[in-house]
């Protein structure tokens, strides 16, 4: 007779050192409203992929963009330390 076991790393998929380190979940925070930004952005396009794209759409689009380059700006200026103005 033959036992069955179950091979324990594949059981528990992430051991407690592969867990990302706080300086590694901060740097997701800080890049969360970037993230965001493009989801917006990808949501927008994502609705005019299969049809032509009304001018309500296009509004959604440069908006979108528009917040997609303002929180890259906002993170490079805070990652270079800067307060305020254009990157």
């Amino acid at each position: 007779m033959e036992h069955i076991v179950t091979v324990q790393d594949a059981v528990t998929a992430f051991a407690p050192f592969m867990e990302p380190t706080n300086a590694e979940l901060d740097a997701i925070e800080c890049e969360m409203p970037v993230i965001r930004a493009e989801m917006d952005l990808l949501d927008a396009q994502i609705v005019t992929i299969d049809r032509t794209p009304t001018e309500l759409d296009e509004r959604r689009i440069r908006r979108a963009r528009r917040r997609v380059l303002a929180a890259h700006r906002d993170q490079v200026n805070t990652v270079t330390g800067q307060t305020g103005g254009a990157a």
